[in-house]
């Protein structure tokens, strides 16, 4: 059974996966050698972190200058997983206030 959801919060649960997404989210595009000269881990286990990145959908190959291969972040990778999020804090939000009332009378 295929969990897309799943597969987004679990690529985003590693913080040096975090970091490339807040980087792509800033520059709009990188590159391997870009994001190993900005991070203390090795161009292999860059482009580990890319391909999970890109097996959970939110990253795509775009072509750059020569062989260069670049990233970037889907359009609406994310909107699955903060839509999810928002619905979430909705329902919290409405079992606080139904605490909260109960607690007050």
């Amino acid at each position: 059974m295929s969990d897309p959801l799943g597969s987004v919060f679990g690529a985003l649960a590693d913080p040096t996966r975090r970091g490339v997404v807040e980087v792509l989210l800033r520059d709009g595009s990188t590159s391997v050698p870009d994001l190993a000269a900005g991070l203390p881990i090795s161009r292999q286990a860059v482009a580990k972190h890319l391909a999970q990145l890109e097996q959970a959908g939110l990253l795509e190959r775009v072509p750059g200058a020569g062989r260069e291969v670049r990233y970037t972040l889907r359009g609406e990778a994310l909107a699955p997983a903060g839509a999810w999020l928002r619905d979430a804090e909705r329902s919290w939000d409405r079992r606080l206030g139904r605490l909260k009332r109960a607690v007050e009378s």
